[in-house]
């Protein structure tokens, strides 16, 4: 057993400010607890390899985008630190309200992570593969109805996805990327069936 342990209290308080922040939010069409994708999100990022300031991060990933902008960006910061909080700025897609149109939006962010670090690229890596291992279970057992719950439909989403897949591929290759990339694989083969 390590002397010092590897998760401290700093992210047990970040888990308890999580569950705050997102205590009245459910996961799109399915009304499962947010924090369900948050503590996921934090598993698949340790399991990767994260420290605790990325374990933080994945914890907090969604907190500027869903709870609260840029001025919960800085309570994060001053509670967690300048790299968390970069990490979590990373992760967002917008700061901005309302939000640009979702196409460009999400061209933009697939664009950007050619330039953000490999610690925000790994936060974003574990994000996204909780999210595509969702859509794929919620395929298997709902069917196509699932793509109606996106802004980009079917054929926006799967485009996402696997323009994500080829960018974490370029950007940050490697066993995590490679995980990722069979869960795009998965919902690509879902979506022809039906």
């Amino acid at each position: 057993m390590p002397d010092t342990p590897f998760l401290t209290q700093r992210f047990d308080d970040a888990l308890a400010y999580a569950s705050r922040l997102h205590r009245h939010q459910t996961r799109k069409g399915n009304g499962i607890p947010y924090i369900s994708h948050l503590l996921a999100v934090a598993a698949i990022a340790l399991e990767n390899g994260a420290d605790e300031d990325q374990a933080i991060a994945a914890l907090l990933h969604d907190a500027v985008e869903d709870q609260g902008g840029l001025p919960r960006l800085e309570e994060i910061r001053r509670r967690y630190g300048d790299d968390v909080a970069a990490m979590v700025a990373d992760c967002t897609d917008s700061h901005e309200e309302p939000k640009p149109a979702w196409h460009p939006r999400k061209e933009a962010y697939i664009a950007s992570l050619a330039h953000k670090p490999a610690r925000s690229l790994a936060v974003s890596l574990a994000d996204k593969t909780h999210n595509a291992a969702a859509i794929n279970a919620d395929l298997r057992a709902h069917g196509a109805a699932v793509w109606s719950r996106f802004t980009g439909g079917k054929g926006g989403t799967l485009w996402y996805y696997r323009a994500l897949a080829n960018a974490f591929r370029a950007h940050a290759p490697g066993i995590a990327a490679e995980r990722f990339a069979r869960e795009v694989d998965e919902m690509e083969e879902l979506a022809v069936r039906g």
